[in-house]
C-alpha cells in the first residue's frame, strides 16, 4: 500500500508543477497559494484513496478499468468536498483552483493508469507461463491400416480445399494419409488440438500455415503432448525469403526496396519490439506473420521436436519432423530483439555475459546441432561454412566485426581487455585440450584475439596459436599485448584481413 500511496503522491507532484507553470502564464499569484492548496487536496485525495479501497491491490491484480473507477471515484469525491466545504471557509474563493488541480491530476493519473497497464499487457504479466506435463513413455493406440475409398475421398477433398493436387500427392507419398494413424488437422484455433486423444495418433498433418497462427510455440507444445513417443509431425509455412523475392522482383528498382524495408521493418522488427510485439499479434490475430526457415526448424526444435527432412512446393515449405523429447521450459516472453548478451568462460571459470549484436535468426541457437551435421561440422571460428541462420546484414555486420562492437560495453566494465584470447561459449571451451583451458582461465579474454594474426585454418593450428600468445603474455603481459594490437592493425590495413 505505501508504495502505491508514494506513487500518488508522484503524481500530485508532478500535476502541481504542471499547473503551477500554466497558471504562472496567466496571472501572478503567489506559488505559496497553490502549493497550499495542493498539499491539503493531495492528503484529502490519499484519504479518499484509503477510504474506497483504491491502494488494496496493485495494478498487476487489478484490471484496467477497476483501477481507472477507482480513480475516478475518489477524484469525484474530491470534488465534492470542495464544492461544499470550500464556501464555508475563508478560501472559497479558490474552489475552481482547488476543481481545475484535482481535475489535472485525474487526467495525469490516468495516463499513468493507462501506462501501467499497457505495460503489464505488454509483458503478458495477465497471461500465465505454459506449463508442459512431463510424462512417461507412451506409445501409440491406433492400430495401422488402410483407409477406405470413401474415408480417402474426403481426406482428398479436404486437402484440396486448402492446397493443391501435387502438395496431395506428396502427403500422401511422404506422410501416409491413407493410414488410419494420420490425421489431418487445420485451423489457426487450438481447440481442435487440444480435443484431440493422447497418442491416438502416430502422424499429425497440420495443413495450416505457421504464418497464420497466434501462439505458435503453444500450439507445437500441445501437438508434442498429443503425440506418442517418436510419433511424427508435419507442417508447412511461406518462407520469408520467398516473399522478399516477390516483392524485389514484382516492382522496379528503388520502389522494390522501399516497399520491402517498409514491409520488413513492420512484419520483423515491430513484432520483435518489447512494448509492441503482443499489441501487434493481438491487433494481426498473427496472420500473415513473416517467418524464416531458421525459425521454424529452431521452433520445432524448442518445442520438443527432431527435424528429418523439409520439401518445398511452389512457395509453401513442408517440415517433417518426430517428436523427441520434452518441450524446452516456456518463457512469459520470448522477444529476440538486435542486442543480445551471451554466457561465455572467462577468467576463474567465471561465467560472464558478453554483448554482441544479434546476426541471426531467431531460434537458430536450438538448431546448432542440426546445422553442423548437415554442413558437414563446424569449423574453427565456432561456425558452419554457409550457415543459412546468419542473415543478409548479419553477415555484412560479422565480416567487419560490426556484431562485436556492443563488447565495448564489457571493456568498460572491466569484463575484458583490449588483447587476449576470444571467449567462448561453454560448449566450445569443453572441446579444448585440458592443459589450453587450464591457461586460458588464468586471464581475462580479449577484444583482438591473436586468431586475426596467425590465421589458422584447422584446431590443431588454433591450440597452437592461443597457446603460443598465452605463453608469451604470461612472461611479458604489456610487450606481448602491445605487439599483438599492431600486428592486427597491420594486418587489417594491409592484408586487407576481415572477420571470419
Amino acid at each position: 500500500m505505501l508504495r502505491r500511496i508514494l506513487a500518488d503522491i508522484l503524481v500530485w507532484i508532478v500535476s502541481a508543477t504542471l499547473y503551477i507553470l500554466f497558471r504562472l502564464v496567466a496571472d501572478k499569484q503567489e506559488v505559496a497559494i497553490y502549493v497550499t492548496i495542493f498539499a491539503v487536496m493531495m492528503a484529502a485525495w490519499i484519504v479518499l484513496g484509503i477510504i474506497t479501497l483504491k491502494y488494496y491491490k496493485s495494478y498487476k491484480e487489478k484490471w484496467y478499468w477497476q483501477e481507472m473507477l477507482s480513480m475516478l471515484l475518489t477524484g469525484g469525491l474530491l470534488m465534492l468536498l470542495t464544492y461544499y466545504i470550500l464556501p464555508l471557509t475563508d478560501y472559497h474563493y479558490s474552489m475552481t483552483v482547488a476543481q481545475s488541480m484535482i481535475g489535472t491530476v485525474m487526467i495525469v493519473d490516468a495516463f499513468v493508469i493507462l501506462g501501467k497497464h499497457y505495460w503489464k499487457f505488454a509483458l503478458n504479466m495477465d497471461v500465465p507461463v505454459m506449463k508442459i506435463k512431463h510424462r512417461k513413455n507412451a506409445t501409440a493406440k491406433c492400430k495401422s491400416m488402410k483407409r477406405t475409398r470413401d474415408a480417402m475421398e474426403a481426406i482428398h477433398n479436404s486437402v484440396l480445399s486448402i492446397t493443391t493436387e501435387e502438395d496431395y500427392q506428396m502427403l500422401l507419398r511422404e506422410a501416409d494419409l491413407d493410414n488410419r494413424c494420420t490425421k489431418v488437422i487445420a485451423g489457426t484455433d487450438r481447440f481442435p488440438v487440444l480435443q484431440l486423444i493422447e497418442y491416438q495418433y502416430s502422424t499429425l498433418v497440420d495443413m495450416t500455415l505457421l504464418n497464420d497462427m497466434r501462439g505458435i510455440n503453444k500450439r507445437l507444445c500441445i501437438i508434442n503432448q498429443k503425440l506418442p513417443d517418436d510419433g511424427r509431425y508435419v507442417c508447412c509455412f511461406r518462407p520469408q525469403e520467398y516473399v522478399k523475392k516477390k516483392i524485389l522482383e514484382t516492382n522496379p528498382f528503388p520502389i522494390n526496396w522501399i516497399n520491402y524495408s517498409f514491409w520488413f521493418v513492420i512484419k520483423r522488427v515491430v513484432p520483435r519490439l518489447l512494448l509492441m510485439s503482443r499489441l501487434y499479434y493481438t491487433l494481426t490475430k498473427g496472420r500473415k506473420r513473416m517467418l524464416s526457415k531458421t525459425e521454424v526448424l529452431g521452433r520445432l526444435y524448442y518445442c520438443g521436436f527432431e527435424v528429418e527432412k523439409t520439401i518445398t512446393m511452389g512457395h509453401i515449405e513442408y517440415v517433417f519432423a518426430r517428436r523427441h523429447s520434452q518441450p524446452y521450459e516456456q518463457q512469459q516472453q520470448k522477444l529476440y530483439g538486435p542486442l543480445i548478451k551471451l554466457p561465455r568462460v572467462s577468467k576463474n571459470h567465471e561465467m560472464v555475459y558478453f554483448y554482441k549484436f544479434r546476426t541471426m535468426h531467431p531460434y537458430a541457437e536450438y538448431i546448432q546441432t542440426f546445422v553442423f551435421d548437415q554442413r558437414g561440422g563446424m569449423n574453427i571460428a565456432d561456425k558452419s561454412d554457409d550457415d543459412w541462420r546468419i542473415t543478409s546484414w548479419g553477415r555484412f555486420m560479422r565480416k567487419y566485426w560490426l556484431d562485436e562492437t556492443p563488447m565495448l560495453m564489457n571493456f568498460l566494465k572491466g569484463d575484458i581487455k583490449l588483447v587476449g584470447i576470444r571467449p567462448l561459449s561453454k560448449a566450445m571451451f569443453n572441446t579444448y585440450p585440458a592443459e589450453l583451458q587450464e591457461k586460458r582461465t588464468r586471464t581475462k579474454p580479449g577484444l583482438i584475439p591473436p586468431f586475426y594474426i596467425d590465421h589458422p585454418k584447422t584446431f590443431d593450428e588454433l591450440y597452437a596459436s592461443e597457446n603460443k600468445y598465452l605463453d608469451e603474455y604470461f612472461r611479458h603481459p604489456v610487450w606481448t599485448d602491445t605487439k599483438y594490437f599492431f600486428m592486427t592493425v597491420y594486418s587489417i590495413l594491409f592484408k586487407r584481413m576481415h572477420s571470419a
